[in-house]
């Protein structure tokens, strides 16, 4: 079985925005790629997992999604970095319908577990709300990593593993 670093991509990947869908308003986090490397180097598959909620409100299509996010792989595997998939959901309840796929489910990590022969408690989720942690949980992901990025964290309530300033300190945090 593979073991998967799971990674949201707004927050962590890159510095949030609303509704972002144009590459010349993405920019990636400090240190993300030093991170996403080590993981690689130690046998992880590297997946993304994001609720685009803005493709349901209607802010950008499923296309504009797509050529972001194909732009993003590029500069991934320009540094060495290979992103086996993204997966994201484009639902929203309030414009769409509910499903399995929208964090905090675990559709989307179901989906990859499929897909990669993944070992769940094995792996790593790294999100910056407190519904990435509890997709994880969901799931059965031993470890579940809240990075602040800007969104209010309850550091009393959550139920992350730890929490982090910075996905760049994610490797000494982790002893993988």
């Amino acid at each position: 079985m593979n073991k998967a670093l799971f990674l949201d991509r707004d927050g962590v990947i890159n510095i949030e925005k609303e509704y972002l869908y144009k590459i010349e308003d993405f920019d990636f986090i400090d240190g993300l790629f030093d991170t996403c490397k080590y993981f690689q180097d130690r046998g992880y598959i590297l997946i993304i997992i994001t609720n685009q909620a803005g493709i349901a409100r209607r802010k950008y299509t499923e296309n504009d999604f797509k050529v972001l996010t194909k732009w993003m792989i590029k500069k991934f595997e320009d540094k060495g970095i290979f992103i086996s998939k993204v997966y994201h959901c484009p639902h929203h309840p309030d414009f769409t319908h509910t499903c399995e796929c929208r964090k905090p489910e675990p559709g989307m990590i179901y989906q990859a577990q499929k897909d990669f022969n993944l070992d769940l408690p094995g792996s790593v989720l790294v999100g910056d709300k407190e519904s990435d942690i509890q997709a994880g949980i969901n799931s059965g992901i031993a470890q579940n990593i809240l990075v602040r990025s800007g969104h209010p964290v309850d550091e009393i309530k959550t139920d992350a593993s730890i929490i982090i300033d910075s996905i760049k300190n994610l490797p000494e945090l982790t002893n993988i």
